[in-house]
């Protein structure tokens, strides 16, 4: 087909690692303790992952969606209580809010960044909500000045979806610096990988020690007794994952500075194609990780849409379809949902309902190529879209 180059094109693989990662699960091993309670590469992790975050405590758990539920636990969420999600996001961000007996309410987003609308969230906010949660997509902050702000006039807090965004800022600020309770994900695609694995970073002691017990069964440190002081699961990370994430942390910072020279480059040439237009960037988020590389093609229909994934696949990318809109998903349905229809939410969503159906991402390691595989990339997606 047109768009195939002549030659196949070699992204860099993903994960990457190398002899820090074995050096790393060697020294774990012969500690003589694999778990965190007794080992210290868990330990390390949180403190290296804390301070390169700005944050003043980190918890490392089991995967992203743990680290969301556990957030969402410290704050109080729960059985009649209500939390506001962006309708377009992976489903965790609901399912981990659903899992507590809370209710999602799905609201709508930016129809140029994908992150969520905060008027829409206003106009969502009731005497049951208990939390209101962004989510940092694809490495693009939401708007946090007009979140925090918000926040603080209806005394809600805000989590931190930032399972996207390891290393991001925003006007100067790391995720950490910003007031708020986040939750990252290490699961194998991300941006620094154990293949699973999670973390949250807690403003404050009195929620980092909540966060600990809970993520431990509720057994306080050093318990002989089985002392279970709250409810709570065990989210524990083990020390072979930690000393994984503690190299993948070292290099995340040059994989960034990749990723941020190519972008740009990128998305000028996916300007360029008639009918494409890349994902907005917001100038107040000065650090984008660009966990994925995400355009639109509007006017795209949901099949057309896959029928170019399936000729970018073909042409050597690296591509896949958006994130469904959560509530098209019959798995959001199934407990704590709001008193409304598909339809109901759909037309409340109308830039979710657009995204959804005409929205492709390339995966972050495409943007670890060289300057000359984006003009290569963008030739395959103009050719690949000619030809629909």
């Amino acid at each position: 087909m047109d768009g195939i180059p002549s030659q196949p094109l070699e992204f860099p693989e993903w994960p990457q690692f190398d002899d820090t990662e074995r050096a790393g699960l060697v020294r774990a091993l012969e500690q003589g303790q694999w778990w965190r309670m007794g080992g210290g590469e868990v330990d390390a992790f949180e403190r290296e992952f804390a301070e390169y975050h700005g944050a003043d405590h980190a918890l490392a758990v089991t995967n992203g969606t743990h680290a969301l539920e556990l957030s969402l636990e410290v704050l109080g969420v729960g059985p009649g209580t209500e939390v506001i999600v962006p309708a377009f996001t992976f489903i965790s961000s609901s399912q981990a809010v659903q899992r507590l007996g809370a209710v999602a309410i799905p609201v709508d987003v930016d129809l140029e960044t994908y992150c969520i609308d905060v008027a829409a969230v206003a106009e969502a906010i009731t005497p049951r909500t208990r939390a209101i949660m962004p989510v940092h997509m694809a490495g693009q902050f939401a708007d946090m000045d007009a979140l925090v702000k918000l926040s603080a006039d209806a005394d809600v807090p805000v989590i931190q979806d930032a399972a996207h965004a390891h290393g991001a800022r925003w006007q100067g600020q790391r995720v950490g610096e910003l007031g708020s309770i986040a939750a990252f994900s290490f699961q194998n695609g991300k941006l620094m990988t154990a293949g699973e694995g999670g973390a949250v970073t807690f403003p404050t002691t009195e929620q980092y020690e909540s966060g600990f017990l809970r993520h431990s069964c509720g057994r306080p440190r050093g318990d002989r007794g089985y002392f279970h002081r709250t409810s709570g699961s065990n989210f524990r990370l083990n020390e072979f994952s930690a000393s994984i994430l503690r190299a993948q942390l070292a290099r995340l910072d040059g994989q960034i500075m990749t990723r941020q020279q190519r972008w740009p480059v990128l998305a000028r040439l996916l300007n360029e194609i008639p009918g494409v237009l890349p994902q907005a960037t917001d100038s107040r988020a000065d650090r984008n990780p660009r966990y994925m590389a995400m355009f639109r093609v509007p006017g795209l229909s949901e099949q057309s849409r896959n029928e170019l994934v399936d000729r970018l696949i073909e042409g050597g990318l690296p591509a896949f379809a958006v994130f469904r809109a959560i509530y098209r998903c019959s798995g959001f349905w199934e407990v704590g949902t709001p008193d409304m229809s598909v339809d109901q939410i759909a037309a409340r969503c109308p830039n979710t309902e657009a995204i959804y159906q005409d929205g492709i991402w390339l995966h972050h390691r495409t943007l670890l190529g060289t300057e000359e595989q984006m003009h290569l990339v963008t030739q395959i997606i103009a050719d690949a879209l000619a030809a629909l």
